[in-house]
């Protein structure tokens, strides 16, 4: 069982604004049973950004972290180690490691109101009932972080819902995945360069 501590609440007057420093989230389950899942979307685009950066994962308290550097940022990639339930464990102890304020967070999620193909920008919301971001959302007392919804479809049966979430992608959503995962990482070079806001004028439309 994960050992719970007792994490100090992130107080904003104590940080001082870094503009050059993010916190990349992918949200996802560990274990090779859940690695091409359709939950686990937020660690595959993680994973091809450090791929193709030629960058490497380390295991540190709660999630694999890997430092990536673009344009003079330093971006740092989080993938929770703590399951998708309890994300917002991890989420708030790196936010206080990095010393970041939430405008400085990226999260990375699938989302089922979303038909497969589809990208969007969310400077802020609501969970959809997306246990990764509900966990999120209390533990930080907030909503307010940027998120990308990367759509999964609903194409499940009534009653299916998790079978289809925890599923692997079929064979024609695999052929696409390359190119939207490409997408997304050129989403969080964009947010960690020109900002929210633009970002969302130049991707949300495609």
């Amino acid at each position: 069982m994960l050992k719970l501590l007792k994490l100090k609440k992130l107080n904003r007057k104590d940080f001082q604004e870094d503009k050059l420093k993010y916190l990349i989230v992918g949200l996802g389950n560990i274990g090779s049973e859940y690695q091409n899942t359709r939950h686990n979307i937020g660690f595959r685009i993680l994973d091809a950004l450090a791929s193709a950066s030629n960058i490497s994962f380390k295991d540190k308290r709660y999630g694999l972290v890997a430092e990536y550097k673009f344009k003079g940022r330093t971006l740092i990639l989080l993938k929770p180690t703590t399951y998708m339930n309890r994300s917002g464990l991890a989420v708030n102890y790196w936010l206080n490691n990095s010393k970041l304020e939430l405008s400085n967070m990226l999260v990375l999620v699938d989302d089922l109101a979303l038909p497969f193909g589809t990208i969007r920008i969310r400077p802020k919301g609501g969970t959809g009932g997306h246990n990764g971001l509900e966990s999120i959302n209390q533990v930080l007392g907030s909503s307010d972080y940027v998120r990308v919804r990367f759509g999964i479809g609903d194409n499940f049966s009534r009653g299916q819902q998790s079978d289809y979430v925890l599923g692997e992608w079929n064979t024609t959503e695999e052929k696409e995945l390359p190119f939207l995962i490409d997408h997304c990482s050129q989403i969080i070079q964009s947010f960690s360069t020109i900002g929210t806001e633009l970002t969302m004028t130049q991707f949300n439309k495609k």
